[in-house]
């Protein structure tokens, strides 16, 4: 694999994880599509091609390096509410995804064609440096998937990791175990979509199945040290039924334990589900109920002007420890050993010495790199 310092601005990065198979195609092994490739040809997620000619068997990376833009968010609009709150993030994504959801929110990065959305180029040492200067904790791989772009993320968070500064995926979880593996052992936090809790969901609306998503939940808790959160995009009539949010909930409670934390999230008219209309508030708050009730700890809404639905509780004394109204923290009451000030109970997450006055705030600061 060619080593990003010594990649001309033209020179194709060498991805991995793939093999020939016996009929001559390459196969993709990064994620449970398995595309098959024959020489020139793109997967599903448009970023990962075959070679041609003397590269006819390399798979290539042609978004190494390449941006659709940076910015500087708080680090709870990943969402990530227990993973040093209050910090700021510096985001950025490419191009390309390889699930394709029919409500994608961000489908002009996600389900792109044209390379001229790649408005910026940063070497992994210019986003570390970047990240470092500009006072950022951590940075997102996010706005479409890293899980499509997994080389250039882990090399960013190799950079990133060298500065003292952490990593975060934003991913739909969508992976093999050997890359999945790899991926992780690079990631500080994540927040992991799991957009239903049925096959039929999965495969009509998102074209991929469900269980590599719940493998790779199971995976985070068990076998990992990364925090991570969930998010559950609540679309109208396709997967807010009380029955499946029951479900999804009694799952998460038996596999990952009551202190995973769950975001439900309002969905808004989007790419190919502009007839479908946005989820009403009640909808969300009913949802968290339905969680709290299931035993689980840590429930949030989002999308939506919610400031309980936005608030971190101590489950052992009921406490509002952390007060949110949207991405501003209006007040905070854990230490910085991650207790709870009121009971001294611990509370799940990743914490620091936190002075209010010096939360991020909802912020939003794009810049440029190139």
């Amino acid at each position: 694999m060619n080593a990003p310092e010594e990649m001309g601005a033209h020179t194709p990065y060498l991805g991995r994880w793939w093999h020939l198979l016996a009929d001559g195609r390459m196969q993709c092994d990064l994620c449970p599509r398995d595309c098959r490739l024959h020489e020139g040809q793109r997967g599903a997620c448009f970023v990962r091609m075959r070679g041609e000619g003397d590269l006819r068997n390399e798979m290539i990376l042609t978004t190494y390096g390449r941006s659709s833009g940076f910015c500087v968010d708080p680090i709870e609009k990943k969402p990530l509410n227990q993973f040093y709150p209050g910090t700021s993030v510096l985001s950025f994504g490419t191009a390309g995804c390889n699930l394709a959801c029919k409500f994608c929110q961000n489908w002009d990065i996600s389900k792109s064609r044209d390379f001229d959305t790649l408005a910026d180029q940063a070497s992994p040492e210019t986003i570390a440096r970047a990240a470092a200067e500009l006072g950022c904790a951590s940075v997102a791989f996010t706005y479409n998937d890293p899980v499509i772009f997994a080389e250039y993320a882990m090399d960013v968070a190799d950079a990133c990791h060298a500065r003292g500064v952490r990593t975060v995926a934003v991913t739909a979880g969508y992976m093999h175990d050997a890359p999945r593996r790899e991926f992780y052992a690079k990631m500080d936090a994540a927040n992991v979509d799991l957009k239903a809790f049925t096959e039929d969901f999965y495969f009509k609306l998102t074209g991929a199945r469900l269980q590599p998503v719940l493998d790779t939940l199971v995976y985070l808790k068990r076998e990992t040290e990364v925090w991570f959160e969930i998010t559950t995009l609540l679309i109208p009539g396709k997967n807010d039924g009380d029955a499946e949010i029951e479900a999804e909930c009694a799952w998460i409670m038996k596999e990952l334990g009551p202190d995973v934390p769950l975001h439900f999230s309002a969905f808004h008219p989007d790419w190919k589900m502009t007839d479908v209309p946005p989820t009403p508030p009640a909808t969300l708050s009913r949802a968290r109920d339905i969680a709290k009730k299931a035993g689980l700890h840590y429930v949030y809404t989002g999308n939506v002007h919610d400031v309980d639905g936005g608030t971190t509780f101590c489950p052992h004394c009921g406490t509002a420890v952390i007060t949110r109204d949207w991405y501003r923290i209006l007040d905070y009451r854990v230490g910085e050993d991650g207790r709870c000030l009121a009971c001294g109970g611990a509370l799940s997450g990743r914490y620091h010495k936190f002075d209010i006055k010096q939360a991020f705030g909802p912020k939003r600061i794009p810049v440029r790199l190139a």
